[in-house]
């Protein structure tokens, strides 16, 4: 590796790498587990040419770059965010109306997280690697849960 203004360069590649890098944050609505968001998206990795399972959504990111460069997705179920997925390419998806939409391409690993709350919003949003909650440990599938009452006070107090 070369280091040059802070940025190493690829030298397989030849493409500059920067250290930064920025996640998505997403609801996954009506999934009720873990478990049934990676059946889901198995069963639609099936589906495609690659066998990859892609999120479609209607708008591209701008920070493109930073996302590609070790980003991941965050996935929102019940409230709360519970596992992630590390996006490996945004593919442009054309539909049968002709307007471009984006596929995030993921890993097919979904790899659960530390429970963190997450009030609901719309579409996807970026989270910064610092605001994001740490992976479990290899072979602990889940966390043992706070009692909501307890968790949504701490939330509410600013220490979760």
């Amino acid at each position: 590796m070369l280091w040059l203004r802070g940025e190493s360069v690829d030298n397989s590649v030849g493409k500059p790498v920067s250290n930064k890098f920025v996640n998505l944050i997403k609801l996954s609505v009506g999934t009720e587990s873990i478990d049934q968001l990676a059946a889901w998206q198995d069963h639609r990795a099936s589906l495609a040419p690659d066998g990859l399972y892609y999120h479609q959504t209607r708008l591209w990111p701008k920070r493109e770059p930073e996302i590609i460069n070790g980003g991941s997705i965050y996935w929102v179920i019940k409230g709360e965010i519970s596992a992630r997925q590390r996006i490996i390419r945004l593919d442009e998806k054309i539909g049968a109306d002709g307007i471009r939409r984006c596929g995030i391409v993921l890993d097919p690993k979904v790899i659960p997280t530390v429970a963190a709350l997450k009030r609901p919003f719309q579409g996807w949003r970026y989270l910064n690697p610092e605001d994001a909650p740490a992976d479990l440990p290899e072979g602990r599938s889940q966390e043992q849960a706070l009692p909501m009452e307890l968790n949504r006070a701490l939330a509410d107090i600013g220490v979760l």
